[in-house]
């Protein structure tokens, strides 16, 4: 009898020991960030995927690392086996019993195979058509496209990468700028410019667009350059482009794109012309509030020029729908 109560303390014990060293060994979600966010950031650079969106969906995924599969396989993004994939796999509970998933030889591993997974797979091509820093519409896309079954996982995502401020890994030298903003020596002063700089939502005050080379590169897809200006993206037709082409590549429908661009249906792109792949804004964003008018140039062309939508110009301008505009007349866009 005495025999069997000690056993039965010193298997409890053994429990408790092993509960508590596994409680004391749970990485935070800020040690989570500062170990892996090298790696979204290079990921980010490489592939084009927000630093911001790697990183939530790493702690979403794999709470912080603290979970079962990627403790046991390093999987912190939660991918299953899907068909064609030959590396190793194990088996966990999901949304069934004992499903497969991907198992990595490292947490490095993992994070290199997500990004491939969503630069491979057809289903996130559009993904790539919004910029790093717009990590809101990456997070709609990919509950879209249905990585996830979570009715409100792009909601998660926002509320992590907001709560986290991760959004900071987004813009150049975005290490540096989360360091500093999260180091807890920082100078309250320069912690206080960090918070009025928040207020520019679209790019940093140095990095606003000049509207006379307002072409800004931010992504590559399909074979056309994406750029944007205003905070909207677009592209520039090819010669003998469609819409019916260009929104197969986009996943837009072809009416869609007449309508951010403001054309009558039937109508097709001129090579060399801007094609906007989104609503355009009522208002200029940037520093300049006016625009000197060329030589044969419309409501339609400046706010082609400006990402905003005509008949904004018009408005702002006091224009009748189709006047002409004189050379040298400025004309507002804010």
């Amino acid at each position: 009898m005495n025999i069997s109560k000690k056993a039965t303390y010193a298997a409890l014990f053994l429990v408790w020991t092993v509960l508590a060293a596994g409680a004391q060994s749970r990485i935070t979600k800020e040690e989570y960030i500062d170990r892996y966010k090298s790696i979204a950031v290079e990921h980010m650079e490489r592939y084009g995927i927000p630093a911001s969106i790697t990183m939530a969906q790493g702690l979403l995924e794999s709470d912080a690392g603290n979970s079962l599969l990627s403790r046991n396989s390093n999987n912190h993004f939660g991918i299953k086996c899907k068909r064609g994939w030959t590396g190793a796999k194990v088996y966990h509970d999901d949304d069934a019993k004992g499903e497969c998933f991907r198992s990595y030889p490292s947490v490095e591993a993992s994070y290199r195979d997500h990004a491939e997974f969503l630069d491979t797979q057809p289903r996130y091509d559009s993904l790539f058509a919004y910029g790093p820093a717009d990590y809101k519409n990456w997070a709609r896309g990919l509950k879209a496209a249905g990585y996830a079954t979570a009715p409100d996982y792009a909601q998660r995502l926002v509320r992590i990468i907001e709560e986290y401020q991760l959004y900071l890994l987004d813009r150049p030298d975005g290490s540096r700028l989360y360091a500093s903003r999260h180091a807890s020596h920082a100078d309250p002063a320069c912690r206080f410019d960090d918070e009025s700089s928040m207020t520019h939502t679209a790019v940093p005050a140095a990095a606003l667009i000049d509207p006379d080379h307002y072409r800004v590169t931010i992504n590559a897809h399909d074979g056309y350059d994406v750029y944007e200006t205003n905070g909207v993206h677009y592209i520039l037709a090819k010669e003998h482009d469609t819409f019916e082409a260009i929104g197969r590549s986009f996943r837009i429908s072809a009416r869609n794109l007449r309508k951010f661009n403001e054309l009558k249906k039937g109508v097709q792109p001129v090579a060399g012309e801007p094609v906007f792949i989104a609503r355009k804004k009522r208002r200029w964003e940037g520093d300049a509030a006016t625009h000197t008018a060329r030589q044969g140039e419309t409501a339609y062309t400046v706010g082609q020029t400006y990402g905003i939508r005509t008949r904004s110009i018009e408005k702002l301008n006091r224009l009748a729908a189709g006047s002409a505009i004189a050379p040298g007349e400025q004309i507002r866009i804010r």
